[in-house]
């Protein structure tokens, strides 16, 4: 398969993972936020197809679920975009940096994770200012870290598993 269609059909999947894994933990909202099952394929889509698809995928795949489904909601969904955008971006230019081996996922994925909160603090932080509210960084750590404990353990244990999967299947665009 020619390497930007293979890109393009990889990207596709990670969108509709993103659309319907929610569904699993959408019955119960706090277990969504726990579990945060869209940050799993933009994770993937940004080791498999690079920083452009990544971000694509992560950017789109929020407001997109927002659109057909309400979820998540608004402005939530704004601040989330900014963060799956990051989180694709960062996992793919640390990726091709750091190498294909098992450290180097790791260490990239952790980059993104701490990049992507990074920034969905800060875009919270503007849309809360421009609403008139404040975003304190005992809402940010709640929101980015302590609430998200069992999704940040759940992003370390399957996406390097996945990653590694496929590339010893062969199933990677490199």
């Amino acid at each position: 398969m020619n390497h930007s269609v293979k890109k393009l059909v990889y990207a596709a999947v990670c969108l509709a993972l993103c659309l319907v894994l929610p569904f699993l933990t959408g019955q119960i909202p706090q277990i969504g936020s726990m579990l945060l099952p869209m940050h799993l394929p933009v994770l993937l889509c940004g080791f498999l197809c690079g920083w452009k698809w990544g971000a694509a995928v992560g950017f789109t795949a929020p407001l997109l679920r927002h659109l057909l489904f309400h979820m998540p909601p608004m402005p939530g969904a704004i601040s989330m975009a900014f963060e799956l955008a990051a989180y694709g971006l960062i996992v793919a230019v640390l990726y091709r940096k750091l190498g294909k081996k098992l450290p180097a996922i790791y260490l990239s994925l952790i980059g993104a994770m701490i990049g992507g909160r990074i920034v969905w603090g800060m875009a919270q932080t503007v849309i809360l200012g421009i609403n008139g509210k404040g975003f304190p960084m005992a809402a940010f750590w709640a929101g980015a870290v302590a609430n998200a404990v069992p999704g940040i353990v759940l992003q370390l244990v399957l996406v390097p598993l996945l990653v590694v999967a496929l590339q010893k299947a062969k199933l990677t665009c490199d």
